[in-house]
């Protein structure tokens, strides 16, 4: 497992190396936090151990998150459509937290959040104690004072944040808005593959963009690095995720142009009752149905197609299931691989060998790729 270096080593040793940052840099840094942190509540996942240990700063001076071990996905809601687990740091967990009584994530997140922004500001933790129980009760009423010498709109957003009423308490909205918040603010925009969502919703519903030309630069040109990285066996998502890989992605490969590719899946999708946005060699399929009480979005069911060009009039489609009903699922890959001319779903989700498949190639539009 290969991952990033950051060399700029923990925001902890900064503070302390300086004693406490200016309003300035802390606003900066706090801007990417925030950024950062609800990015992380959008997708559904909440952290629950934020503190300037977890906090990077890369050689750019910019921070990275780290330290997910604690964190809440939407399967760890409870019934009651909160989390119930008590964990954190002392020094940086929300009140609600230790009261056992279920709490929102992204409210204690916010918590921690400013417990981080005050140090940076004042260079001590708000609230702490060598005695355990004293450190809770300070924590319950929210026992801190806010420095006067910081300016009227730092105070205004930590006495926000560090309200120990989480039904009072500023939201991730509220403190984006917020004017101290907004001075030279740049949002930071993901760069990951992953924020689909994002990446469509800036350029539906126009169809134009999927070009009728097979080699079309709107498909994703895939080498053979990258052809290997999508094998299933390389696939480490079972170690964090129930479903199995099969249950949520297939792929298989085609001869037909990506245009014909995206009108086949609109139509089969649309008879169905999907809804379909395209975007630069995307498609997202929507629909509602009726979900379990457990989920957080009960009406919501997500796909991703996705074409990358594999060599010359040769492309690999990918059905990504982002989330909703397995059954459903599965039978919107039947009806696509019946209508693109794949012979039965079994060969997609079965164990069939790639290179018979790739033999095969000119007997038929559409091959799935099963080792993929």
């Amino acid at each position: 497992m290969v991952l990033e270096f950051v060399n700029g080593g923990e925001l902890f040793d900064r503070i302390a190396i300086k004693g406490k940052l200016s309003e300035q840099e802390g606003r900066r840094l706090f801007q990417q936090l925030i950024d950062g942190v609800s990015y992380c509540h959008e997708k559904g996942v909440y952290h629950r151990d934020l503190k300037p240990e977890n906090v990077l700063v890369d050689r750019k001076g910019n921070i990275k998150i780290s330290d997910f071990g604690l964190s809440a996905l939407p399967q760890h809601l409870g019934n009651d459509g909160l989390l119930h687990t008590t964990c954190g740091s002392p020094n940086y967990i929300a009140p609600e937290v230790l009261q056992n009584r279920g709490y929102d994530g992204s409210l204690s997140d916010i918590w921690s959040c400013g417990v981080i922004l005050y140090i940076m500001l004042v260079g001590y933790l708000p609230f702490d104690d060598r005695n355990i129980v004293v450190l809770y009760q300070k924590i319950f009423k929210g026992d801190t004072q806010i420095p006067k010498c910081l300016s009227p709109g730092a105070q205004d957003l930590l006495q926000r944040i560090l309200d120990p009423n989480p039904m009072k308490r500023i939201t991730m909205a509220e403190i984006k808005a917020h004017e101290w918040f907004q001075k030279d603010y740049v949002p930071v925009v993901p760069l990951d593959n992953d924020d689909e969502d994002s990446q469509l919703d800036v350029v539906l519903p126009v169809k134009e963009e999927i070009n009728q030309s097979p080699g079309d630069k709107t498909t994703h040109q895939i080498n053979a690095f990258q052809l290997i990285g999508m094998a299933s066996s390389l696939d480490l998502s079972g170690f964090f995720e129930e479903e199995d890989v099969s249950q949520r992605k297939i792929r298989f490969t085609t001869t037909h142009i990506p245009k014909d590719l995206f009108d086949k899946i609109e139509h089969s999708a649309s008879e169905m009752d999907f809804q379909v946005q395209r975007g630069h060699g995307k498609l997202k399929l929507t629909r509602n149905y009726t979900g379990t009480k457990n989920s957080k979005n009960p009406a919501s069911f997500l796909v991703y197609t996705e074409v990358f060009e594999l060599g010359p009039s040769l492309y690999v489609v990918e059905l990504k299931k982002s989330h909703g009903d397995p059954a459903l699922y599965r039978q919107l890959c039947e009806r696509i691989g019946s209508d693109l001319g794949v012979l039965t779903m079994e060969e997609i989700f079965g164990t069939r060998p790639v290179a018979d498949d790739l033999v095969n190639l000119d007997s038929r539009s559409a091959t799935p790729l099963v080792a993929l």
